[in-house]
C-alpha cells in the first residue's frame, strides 16, 4: 500500500508540473505535438528513473560514509549529465527523426530542475533504494502525462480560433493553470 501511495502522490497529487512548478521549460517548449511530447517524456522517465538509482547509490554509498553530503547538488548534476548525453547518444543511433523533433529540449533535460529536483527530494525524504525508483518513475510518468495532455490540449486549439492576443505562451499558461486546478481534484485520494 505504501508504494501505490508514493505512486498516486507522484502522478497527480504532487505532479512535478502542475504542482511543484518544476521542468516548466520543457513543458511549454515541447507540447506543441503529441508525439514530441511523448518522446520527451520517454527521455524524462529514463533519466529520472536511472538517475534516481545511480544518485540514491552516490549519496548512501559515497557521499554519507565519506561525511561530505553537502557535495551531493554537484554530484547529482554531474551524473544527470552523464545520463542525459548517453540518451542523446542512444537516440541518435536508435531514432533520428525523434532525435530531429526534440532538438535543442533534448540537452535541456540536462537542466531540466525536474531531474535534479526529484533526485533531491527522494534523498530529503529518506526513501530507501525502491521506494526512490517508484517515486521517481512515477514522478516522470506525472511529467510524461502533463506534457502529453498539454500538447493533445494545444493540439486542439490549432483548430479553433483563438483571439490574436491570446494566441502563443498566454493560452499556454492558462491552459496549465486549468490543468493544474484539475490535477488538485485528486487530492483528497491520499492522505
Amino acid at each position: 500500500m505504501e508504494y501505490v501511495q508514493i505512486i498516486i502522490l507522484a502522478l497527480f497529487v504532487n505532479n512535478v508540473v502542475l504542482s511543484q512548478f518544476l521542468g516548466i521549460c520543457p513543458f511549454l517548449g515541447v507540447s506543441n505535438k503529441i508525439s514530441t511530447a511523448v518522446g520527451m517524456g520517454a527521455a524524462v522517465i529514463f533519466v529520472m528513473a536511472l538517475a534516481n538509482l545511480v544518485t540514491y547509490m552516490i549519496y548512501n554509498f559515497l557521499l554519507v560514509p565519506m561525511h561530505i553530503e553537502f557535495m551531493q547538488t554537484i554530484s547529482f548534476i554531474l551524473v544527470i549529465a552523464a545520463l542525459v548525453q548517453m540518451v542523446e547518444i542512444i537516440l541518435k543511433k536508435v531514432s533520428p527523426p525523434l532525435y530531429q523533433a526534440l532538438g535543442i529540449f533534448l540537452p535541456l533535460i540536462t537542466t531540466n530542475c525536474a531531474v535534479l529536483g526529484i533526485a533531491l527530494l527522494a534523498v530529503t525524504k529518506n526513501y530507501n533504494l525502491v521506494q526512490s525508483v517508484v517515486y521517481a518513475s512515477a514522478t516522470a510518468v506525472g511529467f510524461t502525462l502533463a506534457l502529453v495532455l498539454m500538447a493533445g490540449i494545444r493540439e486542439q486549439m490549432q483548430l479553433v480560433k483563438v483571439p490574436k492576443g491570446m494566441q502563443g505562451t498566454q493560452l499556454s499558461l492558462i491552459i496549465a493553470g486549468l490543468l493544474a486546478m484539475a490535477f488538485m481534484g485528486f487530492s483528497g485520494m491520499v492522505k
